[in-house]
């Protein structure tokens, strides 16, 4: 089969013989009968992902072997099926009308929740004067200690709440959702008020009563954003919001301030209160509520989610709170006497929030349009990468602009240095990271890379190890590599964008 083609003897070698060509088959031969049933079949069998479904449909036409072997002349449905995937080329027609995608959210909802996150922080502008009193450790204001770790129980505890609700809303129990918020809100608010009494003790009455106020808000707050109430729970924090806005220009009475705070407080509560009250105890004077009968007791969901599993959103709560406070606190435990450049990140931080969801959502939706639209699970890849890559940077650009605007709009604030703002960035690449984690329910991956974070963050404060910020540089570095590598990993397989 190797050798040279043998030629006839006086033959030119620049010659072939010449090939016989294929004869047609005769005018009386029947065509094909497969090629005939490919022909009828041929748009299901286009569109079949596997010879299985060509079976299937064979089978279910009542196709029986003996007739397949009579007719076809192959041994079964199955191998008949394989004939025709074989014989068919591969088209996948596009759906009728517009795709589904549940990716698809609104950019003004998101930025909404992310004004809402920040919006409370004006709430230590008027509460300042009312914290005054002899540094802390670290040279902290007085009372921070005491508000932070308030603020610190109130974010792990909330975060485990929130998935819980969530995940009974996932399963349409709203009822129970609203009884797991209406339990754990008032919970988590003792606890929070709890942890800062036991810091601060009777030294700072007035930081323990605020830190108590923090933490009903806290909870409050949690209920209105899970049962998407963001709207309320805007209108509630306008007024403390401009009265905090005119005390930064002019200065306003004790009296005013503190009646600015409780009221948006209570105005909060009550309308977390009315959100998840049982729905027995209703407002009675109108007909239709007044002559309503009784609810039959609901019988109780068997697919009860587990409450451990709400504990890794905890941790990433309390560990991604760590996080952000000592980002937020460089400045002053480097030592630098302005108390207010705690302030530009904190705010730049809690308002990108808004905008990383919304690139959330778009990831997502981008990822979709690639399973449509890829055939290969390299080009699958190679255009989930760059929809990544074009979210995140779009973050980073939105966290950046934030940060400069705050910087420059926050009075008496120094201007932020380099190694500052990358340490900034880093952290905001380990937010957004660990969030599109979640979101692929790999929750344990980001938990465990921010509480690893944390942890070591804080023995380097404690140790004096290097600068805040250069400390800040490496560990948010670090753990932003960890992520981006636990992303690669997941992301690469197609199964995990179902």
């Amino acid at each position: 089969m190797t050798g040279s083609i043998w030629l006839p003897p006086g033959a030119s070698s620049e010659t072939l013989p010449g090939v016989p060509k294929q004869r047609p088959a005769p005018s009386w031969a029947e065509p094909d009968p497969i090629d005939e049933l490919a022909e009828r079949l041929d748009e299901f069998v286009a569109a079949a992902v596997h010879p299985d479904e060509i079976a299937a449909l064979l089978e279910s036409d009542g196709m029986s072997d003996d007739q397949i072997r009579e007719r076809y002349g192959v041994k079964n449905s199955f191998a008949l099926a394989e004939e025709l995937y074989d014989r068919v080329a591969r088209r996948f027609p596009e759906p009728d009308g517009p795709v589904h995608d549940p990716w698809q959210v609104g950019l003004l909802g998101c930025l909404l929740r992310g004004v809402v996150f920040a919006l409370p922080g004006f709430g230590y502008v008027l509460g300042e004067p009312l914290l005054a009193g002899h540094p802390e450790s670290f040279g902290l204001p007085a009372g921070t200690l005491p508000l932070l770790s308030g603020a610190l129980v109130g974010w792990t505890w909330n975060q485990g709440l929130a998935h819980r609700a969530y995940s009974w809303l996932g399963l349409g129990d709203k009822p129970a959702a609203r009884h797991s918020l209406l339990v754990g809100a008032p919970l988590g608010a003792l606890l929070g008020a709890g942890v800062a009494l036991a810091v601060a003790g009777t030294a700072h009455p007035v930081a323990v009563a605020f830190a108590a106020g923090q933490s009903c808000y806290l909870g409050a707050a949690t209920v209105l954003l899970v049962m998407g109430r963001e709207r309320a729970l805007l209108a509630t924090l306008l007024p403390m919001t401009a009265g905090a806005v005119v005390a930064m220009v002019h200065e306003i009475p004790d009296a005013a301030r503190l009646v600015l705070l409780l009221g948006s407080l209570l105005a909060v509560t009550t309308l977390a209160l009315l959100e998840v009250r049982p729905d027995g105890v209703a407002f009675k004077g109108r007909g239709e509520l007044r002559d309503q009968p009784q609810r039959t007791r609901r019988q109780k969901t068997k697919m009860a989610p587990r409450r451990t599993s709400s504990l890794p959103f905890a941790l990433f709560g309390l560990s991604s709170g760590a996080l952000v406070l000592y980002a937020a606190l460089g400045d002053i435990l480097a030592g630098k006497t302005h108390s207010a450049a705690a302030a530009p990140a904190a705010v730049a931080l809690t308002l990108s929030m808004g905008p990383a969801e919304w690139l959330l959502y778009r990831f997502r939706s981008g990822s979709l349009t690639g399973l449509r639209n890829t055939r290969t699970p390299k080009a699958f890849w190679r255009t989930t990468g760059q929809t990544l890559t074009l979210c995140l940077t779009a973050y980073l650009a939105a966290l950046s602009a934030l940060t400069l605007l705050a910087t420059t709009l926050w009075p008496h604030t120094p201007g932020i240095n380099g190694v500052s703002l990358t340490a900034l960035l880093l952290l905001g690449m380990v937010l957004w990271t660990g969030l599109l984690l979640q979101s692929f329910g790999a929750v344990l991956a980001a938990a465990a890379t921010c509480c690893a974070a944390a942890v070591a963050q804080t023995l380097a404060l404690l140790t004096h190890t290097a600068g805040p910020h250069w400390i800040a540089l490496f560990v948010n570095g670090t753990a932003a590599l960890v992520q981006a590598a636990l992303i690669c990993a997941l992301l690469s397989r197609v199964t995990a964008h179902r």
